[in-house]
């Protein structure tokens, strides 16, 4: 398809938005704020419409006053004024531009900062159910085209307004016969126009959609699995009859469409010669046969000049259904982010504690993402400041689930969780995170350096506390032993690290926090038994003196805590220590048997490995 598309999509017309008094007044409210500087762009337009008229009729007076009356002086004089409202006329325009882009410039950044601070407020639940591309698009592309539509679309249906009004006016004073002529005949050339484009606009539809099926087919079977397919079943004739009948369909549709534009083109020149033509010929009946004096030859061709002005305007307001359509559908995808409601958010008069002990105690808590589908049923158990609990649980238990309810990445849907006996729902929700740290599973550092990743726990830690909290990570030695040390690349989700790397990093970064609690999925599982042990040497200084949850992966772990949560489908269906449970039937047995026995038997086995080792060569 060549050129923009003056049409609405089947789609369009299926979700075109309701415009209503409300949506307009929320639309207008972000142009509120510079309505100034939109008074002097609306001048601007009015002055650049009038000052483009004076062209024309500055043309009529050269050929009636300096050529036909032969007075060169007045032919100069006209010739230089000419120029001075050329010159005049484009710096208006640049104003116009300056003024118009300003503005639109402004209001993206107003929508940005609050579609970017908004999306922020959303809970964790919002960025787990939503596609990240749509959120992206609403940042970027919904936002941006919001510019569009007021350095554009706005002052477009201004501009054309101003200019069609001017045509009319400059028109009527020369001759109101001809004037009329001129705005009766404009409807019959645009129309015809419209027409035509947009026929050529469903053969291009069309035409797409076989591009498409193509496509389709040439993915599927000129790839390498779908080649073997083919030869496999010795497809190769149905395949290319396939493929050669949808080209020909193309091949005729882009003919067709190639014809379409080129009787299109022979439409639009009939048509626009048509208009003066008739001009011509009625101001001619005027001066020759009906004797009017008070038209002349410069006025007949200042009405041919206006009348060509006035095409443009009047097809783009012909079109002005679909650019308010497309526009209104753009603020309303943008309403639809902002009108999210914000899930997780301070309550009213917020505590903000002068310290926080860490004493943590779930009550009857329960949750769901879906009503009728509950995650967490009926949890209680309490961590005095300090302890530790380990989580253990197969797949699918709500273990992680737990953990995100404690920093309110999700709210409870029933029951509560207190610390220092105080709801965390009544808890100011940035002093709450700030004392938790968690190291996740799935790690995650930004694209930057070592350092900035390391601080964005802590922007005001000095290089004494950085080094000292790597050290205790036990990272300090690799990170120092880099060409560009702490001031090393990590790339893209930190790839130019290791597993075990990114793990001690993140570790780092929380004792960088300083947090009273700490919930921690150790995710070792899936590293090396190096990786595996530099990781768990970081841990267990990490864990003493804070109250901690951990989703344990590895028995030493698990034996460490003060209690071990045994969950099982949402439910708390064993409590104890590791002897305690080890000796009764139930799911935490079968873990044992299944899972901990396994690692902690293989674990022996590597450490028994180099004793083994330099026992046979010292025979």
């Amino acid at each position: 398809m060549r050129g923009p598309n003056r049409f609405l999509t089947e789609e369009e017309k299926k979700n075109r938005p309701r415009i209503t008094g409300k949506l307009l007044k929320r639309i207008f409210s972000y142009l509120l704020p510079y309505w100034p500087k939109l008074l002097l762009v609306l001048l601007a337009i009015v002055l650049s419409s009038i000052f483009g008229i004076l062209p024309s009729i500055l043309t009529g007076k050269i050929i009636d006053e300096g050529l036909i009356g032969q007075n060169l002086a007045i032919l100069v004089q006209l010739i230089l004024l000419s120029f001075v409202v050329l010159i005049v006329s484009n710096l208006i325009g640049v104003l116009e531009s300056y003024l118009n882009t300003w503005v639109a410039q402004h209001i993206t950044y107003d929508m940005r900062n609050q579609m970017y601070a908004h999306l922020q407020k959303m809970s964790h639940r919002f960025f787990t159910t939503s596609k990240q591309g749509d959120v992206i698009t609403r940042m970027t592309s919904d936002i941006s085209g919001v510019q569009s539509v007021i350095a554009n679309t706005l002052t477009s249906i201004l501009s054309n307004i101003a200019v069609l009004t001017t045509s009319v006016i400059a028109m009527y004073q020369k001759n109101w016969i001809l004037a009329t002529v001129g705005v009766i005949i404009v409807p019959l050339f645009v129309l015809p126009t419209k027409r035509v484009g947009k026929t050529r606009w469903s053969i291009a539809l069309k035409s797409q959609e076989k591009n498409d099926e193509i496509n389709q087919v040439l993915n599927e079977t000129l790839s390498v699995s779908g080649q073997m397919l083919v030869k496999l079943f010795t497809n190769e004739k149905p395949e290319y009859e396939k493929y050669q009948k949808v080209n020909q369909e193309m091949t005729r549709l882009n003919i067709k469409e190639s014809m379409a534009g080129r009787w299109f083109r022979v439409a639009m020149n009939t048509f626009t010669s048509m208009g003066p033509m008739l001009i011509y010929l009625v101001g001619g009946l005027l001066i020759i046969k009906m004797g009017v004096t008070s038209l002349t030859v410069g006025d007949i061709t200042v009405m041919v000049t206006l009348l060509n002005r006035m095409y443009q305007p009047v097809n783009s307001l012909l079109n002005l259904q679909v650019d308010v359509i497309r526009s209104m559908a753009l603020f309303t995808r943008i309403f639809d982010y902002f009108d999210m409601p914000v899930e997780v958010a301070n309550r009213p008069g917020a505590i903000v504690p002068q310290s926080i002990q860490g004493d943590l105690a779930f009550s009857h808590v329960g949750f769901f993402y879906d009503p009728g589908q509950p995650i967490l049923k009926d949890l209680n158990f309490q961590i005095p400041s300090g302890h530790s609990v380990a989580i253990v649980g197969p797949s699918g238990a709500g273990k992680s689930t737990m953990i995100h309810l404690i920093p309110r990445l999700y709210d409870v849907t029933e029951g509560k969780i207190t610390l220092d006996g105080t709801d965390i729902r009544d808890i100011d929700l940035e002093t709450l995170r700030r004392n938790i740290g968690v190291v996740t599973q799935d790690t995650y550092l930004f694209n930057g350096t070592i350092r900035e990743n390391l601080l964005y726990a802590n922007p005001q830690a000095d290089e004494k506390q950085l080094i000292e909290a790597c050290r205790q990570a036990n990272i300090h030695d690799f990170i120092a032993g880099l060409p560009q040390g702490y001031d090393t690349m990590v790339g893209n989700r930190g790839i130019k690290l290791s597993g075990g790397e990114k793990q001690r990093v993140s570790i780092a970064r929380v004792i960088l926090k300083n947090p009273r609690i700490l919930i921690l999925d150790e995710a070792t599982s899936a590293l090396d038994s190096i990786s595996e042990s530099m990781i768990q040497d970081a841990i267990d200084p990490l864990l003493k003196g804070r109250t901690s949850l951990v989703i344990a992966h590895r028995l030493s772990t698990i034996m460490a805590a003060d209690e071990i949560l045994v969950v099982d489908q949402g439910r708390i269906v064993q409590r104890g220590t590791h002897q305690e449970l080890v000796g009764q039937d139930g799911v935490y047995r079968e873990l044992y048997e299944t899972q901990f026995r396994r690692a902690l038997e293989d674990q022996e086995s590597r450490r028994a490995q180099p004793v083994t080792l330099q026992a046979s060569l010292a025979k």
